[in-house]
């Protein structure tokens, strides 16, 4: 039975597992009385585009080749001067919005 979730548009999507997937190629005919190992999942519009986004980020390389080597660059003639107290403020902002975006979590974050 498929859940839904309430206020959100949903569209109806089959999803089979691979194995599943390639067991039902190979068989010619399925034995009447078979359990269906397919599920019907409702994906909502904010899911698809989850799911579009977190695709576009793997096409992504994980580093930025041409911010480190022009950091490289800056560190090795002493032009890149590191802030400390920039570098505090900005893990303490971070942690403030951590600790925002997930509250029942925030204990765990001392």
């Amino acid at each position: 039975m498929p859940a839904k979730i309430e206020s959100m548009d949903a569209k109806s999507v089959r999803v089979a597992r691979v194995a599943t997937t390639q067991k039902r190629q190979d068989q010619v005919a399925t034995p009447a009385g078979s359990v269906d190992s397919e599920s019907d999942v409702q994906l909502t519009g904010a899911a698809r585009s989850l799911a579009a986004i977190e695709q576009s980020l793997h096409s992504l390389p994980a580093v930025d080749e041409q911010r480190v080597a022009a950091v490289r660059r800056r560190l090795d003639s002493g032009e890149y001067q590191i802030q400390p107290q920039r570098i505090a403020d900005r893990l303490l902002h971070l942690e403030s919005d951590l600790r925002r975006a997930n509250p029942r979590e925030s204990s765990s974050l001392k």
